[in-house]
């Protein structure tokens, strides 16, 4: 059970930068448990405001029910109350519901609620999915709108008044009128995470709209350069910004872009690149072919040297 309120979880998430680990999985697809350890132990070594444990980045979807509780307790156990740990939940409210359970009782802090499975639904639909999620359990809940689940500023309030553990909002759909809305008809009662795929393109823009934090998938593999990057929104550094996006994020974004399914096999791919092997993607994802993880290599080579690094040398 989490130590934190939902409130304060929200307060810690909203004050720095964010992340998904992947989840490592060994040749035949189980899930490999002691690299999700040593991935979530050097992870917790840098600046990170908190982790979300089996979310999209970390192929929820592709995860069993039984598995995402079992993710989200390893990572309890390894970030040892360090940062926050997070939980993806998702599909229809029943099995919401059954996941967001198994991952409190497994030790998350709060719940990233995923858009349902499939279908599309009226406000009133999507505010009692959000709602049942809500109440069946004590620990924060963040709504990610996106795809089938694009939530209101009106049934966004309505939820509000209705859900005190209903502290955040990610958005993943970059409408900017939208976004405006809600945080002109919400403002501080809830926290902002931006969402976007390759969330480093949006940061600076989204900042000025009230959106303090994002997460970043390049995090799992080049977390010096993420924390850099993200402190350089925070102080609106135009020009860090600009070359960071240049140098690094919009040509991996190029990559990414060639295959669907990239946006989460690129960060596996990272991960390989830098020696710490996470395994394959689960289908239906496929993995970045040789010639584009070479490119992806040289892009990392390319980023400035750390300081661990420079000393090494």
């Amino acid at each position: 059970m989490s130590k934190m309120t939902p409130q304060e979880m929200a307060r810690q998430i909203g004050g720095g930068l964010l992340s998904f680990p992947v989840t490592p999985f060994k040749a035949d697809l189980s899930f490999d448990e002691a690299t999700y350890r040593s991935n979530m132990d050097w992870l917790c070594g840098h600046d990170v405001a908190g982790l979300f444990a089996a979310g999209g980045t970390g192929e929820f979807f592709s995860l069993t029910p039984s598995e995402v509780p079992q993710v989200v307790k390893v990572a309890v156990e390894e970030t040892r109350g360090r940062v926050p740990v997070l939980a993806g939940t998702g599909y229809g409210t029943a099995i919401a519901r059954e996941i967001a359970i198994g991952a409190e009782k497994a030790g998350a802090d709060g719940l990233l609620l995923l858009p349902p499975y499939l279908t599309h639904s009226e406000q009133d639909g999507l505010a009692a999915h959000v709602e049942a999620v809500c109440a069946s359990v004590k620990i924060g809940v963040i709504v990610y709108n996106r795809d089938n689940a694009i939530l209101q500023p009106d049934t966004l309030a309505r939820l509000a008044d209705r859900c005190p553990n209903l502290v955040g909002y990610k958005d993943g759909i970059g409408d900017i009128e939208l976004m405006t809305r809600v945080y002109t008809r919400l403002g501080d009662r809830l926290t902002y995470v931006g969402g976007l795929p390759t969330a480093e393109t949006f940061a600076l823009p989204y900042l000025d709209m009230g959106v303090t934090t994002y997460s970043s998938a390049v995090f799992n593999f080049v977390p010096e350069f993420a924390t850099s990057f993200y402190a350089a929104v925070r102080r609106r550094d135009h020009q860090a910004i600009h070359a960071g996006l240049r140098d690094f994020i919009l040509p991996l974004i190029a990559i990414r872009n060639r295959k669907k399914g990239y946006a989460v096999s690129i960060i596996k791919a990272g991960m390989k690149v830098i020696g710490r092997d996470s395994g394959p993607v689960r289908p239906p994802l496929t993995d970045l072919t040789e010639q584009e993880l070479a490119e992806l290599a040289a892009l990392v080579a390319k980023l400035p040297l750390t300081a661990a690094q420079q000393a090494a040398e």
